[in-house]
């Protein structure tokens, strides 16, 4: 893509979505995630009712008589996108591709991020890390990502969530809240890393699906490919039982990914190319308050 073209994208996304952010998140993004961390104040001398894990050992010990530890809410947080750019990604039937909404959701994000002075990275991901945006402030940053969002090419086409989920326990060593944006067409079981990563962080998922991959339509011999295998093959959709199994895949799959979130203790949504993106964000946030 030449570098004009990218710009004129980026700047049609940015009002866009700079415009859900400022009308429609504010208060809603602010509610659902802030005061979610918690930084060490002072110290007072225990009181009935006070939880005995707050309990400052050290000091207790000095003084002969227990004190806890006394937290405030933190007031800006660390923001981690987690972005799938695997080959799946790139696949549309109706709307939109499954990567543009990815990067209009993350855009979306990213400005309600900065508006309320949190820091925001990014971490992009296939079946590797493909790249590391460290967490910054400001709009000149915010601007960086979304180029990033339109142009980057990862090198490997498959998927692995556990691995993203991992990396993300291991490189930020402050808790964050972190949204992991994908199709999660990962065929690995990514629950443990999912919840380890969870305990650490809080880790929100966003499943973004096309509704051919939920529904095949009926129009005879159709010749498919796996965007991250290259496998190639020709399917009948004439095939009642064909479309029958495919749904029945489908089903099978989301109920899968609801349990491993529901396990994880991982807020979700899920967001169909061809459906509003705001309003299934605005659930998302309204579950979490």
């Amino acid at each position: 893509m030449e570098t004009s073209e990218i710009l004129k994208r980026v700047r049609k996304i940015e009002i866009k979505t700079r415009g859900l952010s400022s009308n429609i998140f504010a208060g809603e993004y602010h509610s659902a995630f802030k005061g979610r961390g918690m930084a060490f104040s002072e110290v007072r001398e225990y009181q009935y009712g006070d939880d005995i894990r707050d309990i400052e050992w050290n000091v207790t010990a000095r003084f002969n008589k227990p004190y806890v530890k006394v937290f405030e809410e933190e007031r800006e947080l660390t923001v981690m996108l987690l972005i799938d750019v695997s080959g799946s990604l790139h696949f549309g039937t109706a709307g939109m591709m499954k990567r543009d909404m990815v990067t209009e959701i993350a855009a979306t994000l990213a400005f309600s991020a900065i508006q309320n002075n949190d820091k925001i990275g990014v971490i992009f991901f296939s079946d590797r890390v493909e790249k590391f945006i460290p967490p910054k402030k400001g709009r000149k940053h915010i601007l960086y990502i979304i180029r990033e969002l339109l142009d980057f090419h990862g090198e490997s086409q498959r998927t692995d969530v556990g691995m993203a989920a991992q990396y993300l326990t291991q490189a930020l060593k402050r808790r964050c809240t972190a949204f992991l944006i994908s199709d999660f067409m990962d065929q690995r079981d990514f629950r443990q890393p999912l919840t380890i990563a969870n305990r650490k962080h809080d880790v929100v998922a966003i499943q973004v699906y096309d509704r051919r991959i939920e529904e095949l339509p009926d129009v005879g011999l159709m010749k498919v490919r796996d965007a991250e295998t290259g496998f190639e093959r020709f399917i009948d959709t004439g095939d009642r039982r064909m479309r029958e199994a495919q749904h029945r895949w489908w089903r099978l799959r989301t109920e899968y990914l609801r349990d491993t979130f529901t396990r994880s203790n991982v807020d979700s949504v899920s967001v169909r190319t061809d459906q509003d993106y705001v309003s299934a964000l605005m659930n998302l946030f309204a579950k979490r308050n």
